[in-house]
This record gives C-alpha cells, structure tokens and sequence, in this order.
C-alpha cells in the first residue's frame, strides 16, 4: 500500500489528473484506523511527490526551452507567454513557486516552468519540497485524525479541493486575460 501511494504522489507531477489526494487521504485514512503508520504514509508521498517534481523540473530545465522555442512548442505557447512566465519566476522566485504548488491545479505545472525559467535548482526544488511537505503533512494528519469518520474527510476534501480549483481557474483566467492584453499592445 505504501508502494502505491508513493507511485501516486510521484505520478502526480507527471500526469496531473492522477488521483494522487484520494490515494494519500486513503493512506492517511488507514493510518488513523491503525492499519498503515502515518509518519510513512507521509514519507513516501512527500519523497515521491519531491522526487518526480526535481525529476520535471529537470527535464524542463535541459528540453523545455528548445520545445518551446521549436515549431510545435511555439503553437503552445508564444515567445512572449514564455517570456512572461520567466518574468513571473524571475519576480516572485521562491515564493511564487512555495504558492502555486499548494493549489491542486498549479501543482503540477510548476516544475517543468520553473526549469525552463531557469530557477536556480536550489531554490526551485527548496520551495517545492517546503510546499509538498506542508499540504501533504497537513492532509495526512487531517485524515488520519479524523480517519474515524471517512465521509467527512471526504466531504472535507471536496470543499478544499473546489475552493482551491476555484482559486486556481480565477488566477488562470487572470493570467489569459493579462496576457491577451500584452500581446495587443
């Protein structure tokens, strides 16, 4: 069990739709039940999830600028969306960074970027690790804590999961709207 739950935390970053939460409160669940301990529940979602986001940061970092600049990448994103995605990094850095990978949406989208930015690999990897630990530390405790109770834990998660999709949506559609209106002038 512990071997899948880390795989979902590290699958997380690679392929965002993954139900890592679900697998991890179900872990943190069984904890609170007795079955798993939660101190490795923890363990192996915030090494999986650290582990496969240096990973992408990685792989941004050395093939992501040449995607982007290549003829397929620049469909996806134009020269001056990557210019001001590396603005964005180069202005709010590690704290930037620290936010986005505690909202559900951004969660996985921060590490390729923040490689094909160029964020030093210290201070990228420093405040995703300090992020993962925080959101996945505070969902294992919660669910293992009321892992008695695992209709309300779920309720629970929906509530926080939609507010910070929420969240995320009004921040994109903020983005778009900033960058439809650079790319007019």
């Amino acid at each position: 069990m512990y071997a899948i739950i880390g795989a979902f935390a590290a699958l997380e970053n690679v392929f965002p739709p993954a139900p890592a939460d679900v697998a991890i409160a179900l872990g943190a669940f069984l904890a609170g039940r007795g079955t798993l301990d939660p101190w490795i529940v923890f363990a192996v979602t915030w090494v999986g999830n650290v582990g496969s986001a240096s990973l992408v940061y990685a792989v941004g970092r050395r093939y992501g600028r040449a995607f982007f600049t290549g003829r397929i990448g620049r469909r996806l994103l134009s020269e001056s969306t990557l210019a001001h995605i590396e603005e964005a990094y180069a202005k709010h850095g590690t704290w930037g960074i620290f936010v986005s990978r505690l909202l559900p949406v951004w969660r996985a989208v921060v590490p390729p970027f923040a490689g094909v930015a160029r964020v030093p690999a210290a201070r990228a990897i420093l405040s995703m690790a300090v992020a993962s630990a925080l959101y996945y530390g505070t969902l294992t405790f919660l669910v293992a804590t009321l892992g008695t109770n695992f209709d309300l834990v779920t309720r629970v998660l929906a509530r926080a999961n939609l507010v910070l999709g929420v969240v995320a949506v009004v921040l994109i559609l903020l983005f778009v709207r900033w960058s439809y209106r650079r790319l007019k002038q």
